[in-house]
């Protein structure tokens, strides 16, 4: 008997030894990829013994904290230029595309029965159309019943690169959005309430009678939201769907693109989505622990290989193979630990 619990006492102490020794890699940042993320973590964690933690906290937050070097990887939905990349010794490189999409909560409208074009969109948000049985909605959608119920808008309440995407594309087709409000991951808002992360926009849309807000598209999938179609750059009102989100991307030049900052809103194109955008991740070039960066890109080339398939069923778009190709020759050339490429 003694011998019995001298050898599981054994055991339970390998067993601990080798997770104390087993690699943690921490990431945080953009809400907008982090249904997907949150899988691949979990089922990475089904093949190794190396850890990955992702907190979803916001693009601005992780950017900021990436340059304060409290996590391995940053990520956000907003790109950073070359020249910022450079100045804080970083990498960028795209993890995945998919759409934000507008969500509504309007009694009697179903899912993407409402059709909006860009400058009427535009002006709800800057508060100038202010029930939802205005002419201008009215117009675009002749024989659906729209109740004359006041619109409440819902935004985002931190910095965001849902955001980023979605007033990016508010720029393009609203003068008026351009000069008043612009671009950017926290902007003042004319009207409305805020909502914390993606979610914290569902919880506010689904619970406000009349309420408008944009999400990444699996928090709306998930979250039983109406969706919205959109009047596109070719001129046709699309769905928002996995083949549109494709379409927006498919003219992408990612080998002219430094830094692979990439703009995907109101993109050319018959099918195309017309707020899509692109998620990155952050690195150092120069990595202090040789074993822990061989983990992070280890995982990431995970993510790009045996990942893609759970991105496509969670209705996101995989990098396309040769832009992977670039990204990872990209490693090959820049991440370095003391002087040494990572092998």
């Amino acid at each position: 008997m003694k011998k019995l619990l001298i050898t599981a006492a054994t055991a339970v102490i390998a067993v601990t030894g080798l997770n104390a020794f087993a690699t943690t890699l921490n990431g945080a940042g953009a809400s907008f990829p982090a249904p997907v993320y949150r899988v691949w973590t979990y089922n990475y964690k089904k093949t190794t013994d190396v850890r990955v933690n992702y907190q979803s906290v916001g693009s601005g937050a992780g950017i900021n904290q990436i340059r304060a070097k409290t996590v391995d990887f940053g990520a956000s939905d907003k790109p950073l230029k070359k020249a910022e990349l450079d100045k804080y010794g970083l990498v960028q490189f795209p993890m995945l595309m998919g759409g934000v999409v507008v969500v509504v909560n309007i009694p009697g409208v179903k899912t993407n029965q409402l059709k909006l074009d860009g400058s009427t969109l535009a002006a709800i948000f800057l508060g100038k159309i202010r029930k939802w049985d205005d002419p201008a909605i009215t117009k675009l959608n002749p024989g659906i019943k729209i109740p004359a119920v006041p619109i409440t808008v819902v935004h985002r309440s931190d910095s965001s690169g849902t955001t980023w995407i979605f007033t990016n594309y508010l720029t393009k087709v609203s003068k008026e959005w351009a000069s008043q409000v612009g671009n950017g991951k926290a902007v003042k808002w004319p009207v409305g309430i805020g909502g914390q992360k993606n979610p914290g926009v569902c919880n506010n849309v689904f619970k406000v009678r009349g309420s408008i807000g944009y999400v990444e598209y699996t928090y709306a999938f998930e979250s039983k939201l109406a969706t919205v179609c959109l009047k596109n750059q070719a001129g046709n009102f699309v769905k928002p769907e996995l083949k549109a989100f494709q379409a927006a991307g498919a003219s992408a030049d990612w080998k002219n693109a430094p830094g692979y900052y990439m703009v995907l809103t109101d993109q050319p194109g018959k099918n195309s989505w017309p707020i899509t955008g692109v998620t990155y991740i952050l690195i150092y070039k120069a990595q202090k622990e040789l074993a822990k960066a061989q983990e992070l890109l280890k995982y990431f080339k995970w993510c790009y290989n045996q990942g893609a398939t759970t991105a496509v069923q969670m209705h996101y778009v995989p990098i396309p193979k040769n832009v992977v190709s670039m990204v990872t020759a990209m490693w090959n050339r820049e991440v370095k630990c003391k002087g040494q490429l990572i092998r």
